[in-house]
């Protein structure tokens, strides 16, 4: 029981380095598009994982699920449009999880429909590589569901600016300062566990749709 528990953590870990480390290019890659060098002069357009690791951040996500990484720097000063490019930039990382949720889910179905029609992959291996794949994906959609919760610093709160007034927007930004109390609490009372848990369902289902319908098509 204990040596299964300290295994599925020790794969965990490249999981959420991968996960967090193209969480944050995506932010950088899109503000630095965006016509913003910050990302970067500081280091922070890189594959790296260490460029992007949180200690905090990271150990959450690999314990819960759940958890940030050290953000990317930018200046909005830099957009055409601000409230518009500081929307893009903070969407950019929760779509490239679901993008990564999605092909570790193709790449699954693709295995499948070779170890359906060909003997080159045993059961053992197609189970093995289906449950690393699963695991892959249910991450990155948490880390997804997890940051677009509108709750400044995380990346829904950035993207609402597009909906909110200005004024109700940046009232949002400056309740940042208590934020990182509001999540503990939300934590720790099964809140978060209970909204995440449902977005990572969805999600997936829909995932799973697809890539069923795509297998249909060709077995």
């Amino acid at each position: 029981m204990i040596s299964s528990y300290i295994l599925q953590k020790l794969i965990m870990i490249p999981i959420v380095l991968i996960s967090l480390t193209f969480h944050e290019f995506a932010h950088g890659y899109v503000s630095t598009k965006l016509g913003d060098p910050t990302p970067r002069l500081t280091g922070r357009l890189t594959l790296n994982p260490m460029a992007h690791l949180d200690p905090v951040g990271t150990l959450l996500m690999i314990l819960t699920g759940f958890g940030w990484a050290k953000p990317v720097e930018i200046n909005a000063r830099y957009y055409n449009d601000p409230k518009k490019g500081m929307a893009m930039t903070a969407a950019a990382g929760p779509v490239m999880n679901l993008i990564l949720a999605f092909v570790a889910m193709l790449i699954y179905t693709i295995i499948y429909i070779i170890a359906y029609k060909t003997s080159f992959i045993s059961i053992g291996v197609l189970s093995g590589v289906g449950s690393f794949l699963y695991l892959f994906a249910s991450v990155n959609l948490m880390f997804m569901v997890f940051n677009i919760i509108p709750i400044p610093p995380l990346d829904g709160s950035r993207v609402a600016g597009l909906i909110l007034p200005s004024e109700t927007y940046f009232k949002l930004q400056r309740f940042e300062r208590y934020s990182f109390i509001l999540i503990i609490v939300l934590s720790l009372t099964g809140v978060f566990s209970a909204v995440i848990g449902s977005g990572v369902n969805l999600f997936m289902k829909l995932i799973l749709n697809i890539c069923d319908g795509l297998a249909k098509l060709v077995i």
